[in-house]
């Protein structure tokens, strides 16, 4: 064997996996010990080719053909053989032995391979999702654009139909009056005719008759006759239509944005522990700073931040209510609940999920319109949070309350079921409340009330650690009633007994309390895009607004 050769001891056949490899069988790409060469040559259905090893580990020289390479010029970066070297062409080149070169560029492939692997590839699913939800989201605006429009077009249609309306009743009571004159005129016509006819009647009597003494007493009504009445005129009266000037009327409908198009950096962060420490690392300020107080006069059990200016609150009544920082109420959503929603999450293109222990549901709000998105039977739906891949994670226990588990959708199907460690113990108590959110490194994170602990579990379903509290004099027992996380893989869990918030690493270790913001049975927790904490306190109805990185 070659003494270089013989330093690779790791190389071992790949038949018995127990013999150093010899040669190489070209034909079936499988490495051979001596042993196994006859063994591989005994199978006479195919036309083996078996060579030495080294000739499969030492490329043949392009210009000498019967010569294998056996050193690399990194200068020309390409194999050499010793005739290349002998005959000067590469003469003051710097070379190294090829089987060197061949283990370094080996290291490469599979930095490279786990490169594409742990951060390439599951970035551009990212990517794909995004562009999936994107596409969603874009379908849902248009709907409500064109809806947006037709209620525009039926809005202008209706104040048209009411000037017409109000035109046709104009018409209609100047014809009446018109109408109303001419008859008033006709009937005194009419009665005149019947006068004269009378009077015709009787002259031709008296004339027939040649009573002298009739002739005496007749007068002369011809005078009175001859006085026509006034004639009544009823002119017509016209409609001149303006013209419709298209331009003005587009104007007053309404208008639309123009096409805009742009590109700019994806700013996806690659889901792995090395992309996190490339983070831009925000140190924790040694004291908290509450930046903003939003009253809402309700009694708080969550919030969930639709972007940095809006927060979505529930509290023990039916409603969920969206307030911007000013403490406006902004929108407010009556849940189908028989009573009050379990949890609040919002999506990442800004529907509003909430789950409903009594119906067995967790429901999405889209366009104003609430569905229900999973429905369970012997399971009750508590709490709820929306992963950056786009499913849910929603903890959930039995109907007797003897088990607990956490369960990830994708859509409306069920992906994975997280509910024993590797030894088939159970990962979280029996019962209780279990506060859920996933850290920026894809770790399940889950405030355990049963317990009092935090228990993190990998993507992959393992334990990673359990957090049972800060050993402090100063605290009492540890009691965590929600849970966030936020850029720098940072867990944050509000700690209701002691009225403050526990941070800790992404390893579980404790970092800081704070405790400094006058805080008061805090409860709901989340974190926005800019790090920015919003504490949502029981009792007194009010989100806290902290900076504390």
């Amino acid at each position: 064997m070659d003494p270089r050769y013989s330093a690779q001891n790791i190389l071992l056949c790949d038949l018995c996996q127990k013999a150093a490899l010899q040669s190489h069988c070209e034909l079936c790409q499988v490495n051979l010990c001596v042993v196994c060469v006859e063994k591989h040559l005994s199978d006479s259905s195919k036309r083996h080719s078996v060579v030495p090893y080294k000739h499969k580990t030492y490329p043949k020289c392009t210009n000498h053909s019967r010569k294998h390479c056996e050193q690399f010029c990194e200068n020309c970066d390409i194999p050499v053989c010793s005739l290349c070297i002998s005959q000067g062409q590469h003469h003051d080149h710097k070379a190294i032995d090829i089987l060197q070169k061949l283990e370094s560029k080996a290291k490469d492939l599979k930095k490279d391979l786990n490169e594409l692997l742990q951060r390439i590839f599951p970035t551009y699913k990212e990517i794909a999702l995004h562009i999936k939800s994107e596409k969603a989201s874009l379908e849902r605006h248009y709907e409500q654009l064109t809806a947006a429009v037709s209620n525009q077009g039926e809005d202008l249609h209706r104040e048209i139909n009411l000037i017409v309306q109000k035109q046709k009743y104009e018409i209609d009571k100047i014809k009446t009056k018109q109408l109303a004159s001419l008859d008033e005129q006709g009937n005194e016509i009419k009665q005149k005719i019947c006068d004269l006819t009378k009077c015709i009647l009787d002259l031709k009597k008296i004339l027939v008759a040649s009573d002298v003494s009739l002739t005496f007493e007749y007068k002369s009504t011809i005078a009175e006759l001859k006085g026509f009445p006034l004639k009544v005129n009823v002119p017509k009266p016209r409609f001149s239509p303006q013209k419709i000037n298209t331009e003005q009327l587009s104007e007053m409908f309404g208008s639309l944005s123009p096409l805009s198009i742009t590109t700019e950096e994806h700013g996806y962060t690659m889901k792995t522990p090395e992309a996190v420490s490339c983070l831009p690392v925000k140190p924790l300020l040694d004291e908290p700073e509450l930046i903003t107080i939003i009253g809402t006069g309700h009694e708080l059990k969550s919030v969930s931040c639709l972007n940095d200016e809006e927060i979505w609150t529930r509290g023990v009544d039916s409603i969920m209510r969206l307030y911007n920082l000013c403490g406006e109420l902004l929108h407010s959503i009556h849940s189908k609940s028989k009573d009050w929603p379990c949890n609040i999450a919002v999506t990442r293109t800004g529907d509003l999920i909430y789950s409903d222990p009594y119906k067995r549901t967790v429901n999405i709000v889209e366009n104003k319109k609430t569905h229900e998105l999973i429905i369970l039977k012997e399971w009750i739906p508590y709490y709820v949070c929306c992963s950056s891949s786009g499913d849910l994670l929603i903890t959930m226990n039995s109907d007797v309350y003897k088990k607990s588990k956490v369960v990830r959708y994708s859509g409306t199907r069920e992906k994975q079921t997280i509910h024993f460690d590797s030894e088939g113990k159970p990962l979280f108590s029996s019962g209780y409340y279990k506060y859920i959110c996933e850290n920026r490194n894809l770790d399940i994170c889950v405030a355990d009330s049963g317990d009092n602990s935090i228990v993190v579990v990998t993507q992959a379903c393992k334990l990673r650690f359990r957090y049972t509290g800060h050993p402090s004099k100063s605290k009492k027992s540890f009691d965590p009633v929600r849970i966030t996380t936020d850029s720098q893989s940072q867990i944050l869990t509000a700690n209701n007994n002691n009225h403050c918030i526990h941070i800790l690493d992404g390893n579980g270790q404790f970092l800081q309390f704070i405790d400094n913001c006058k805080l008061y049975r805090p409860w709901g927790l989340c974190v926005d895009s800019r790090d920015n904490l919003f504490v949502a306190e029981c009792n007194s109805g009010k989100v806290k607004k902290i900076r504390y990185m």
